[in-house]
């Protein structure tokens, strides 16, 4: 099987997703993992699909014939060298908002070999203190030479000078 990572973006209306599957189903192909939202009325996802090799560039045809409607973009991706299971650290971050919380964090976490593999970020407003709350959940795998004891220490440090907590989910 082939894989295929779909990049998808649209002004927001109902039937988006069902006209992506139907595609994806037409040409054979199974639709494994994916990550969608609304924001700000656009819609906007990313999609892991399956497919017999011999149907990936019909379903790439199809695809583009969704334009006007949907922005989809086709990635082939390669398989990664098989390894030992990666090690992963997920972390929560919580303050006030302000430009750069994210630029920060994923510096920090780059400068030691980390690598972010699902962020999630949300700003709400703050309850009692008024003003926006930024709020993230990060996981990153970890190049096998990383110290954790060592990035906590970074992005504990860093967490005091951007005025945020970031803890260390277990």
């Amino acid at each position: 099987m082939t894989t295929l990572v779909l990049t998808v973006v649209g002004d927001d209306r109902a039937g988006l997703v069902s006209a992506v599957a139907d595609i994806v189903d037409a040409h054979g192909g199974n639709w494994e993992n994916s990550e969608l939202a609304e924001l700000a009325g656009a819609f906007a996802g990313i999609v892991e699909v399956s497919v017999a090799p011999d149907r990936a560039d019909g379903l790439r045809a199809a695809l583009e014939g969704l334009a006007g409607t949907l922005t989809v973009t086709v990635h082939a991706r390669t398989p990664a060298p098989a390894a030992s299971v990666p090690r992963t650290i997920t972390l929560d971050v919580v303050g006030n908002d302000r430009p750069g919380i994210v630029r920060e964090i994923s510096t920090a976490l780059s400068a030691r070999g980390a690598s972010i593999e699902r962020m999630s970020t949300q700003t709400t407003d703050a309850a009692m203190a008024g003003g926006r709350l930024f709020e993230a959940v990060i996981t990153a795998t970890l190049g096998p030479d990383v110290v954790v004891d060592d990035l906590v220490a970074d992005l504990e440090h860093l967490a005091a000078e951007i005025q945020v907590d970031v803890s260390l989910l277990e």
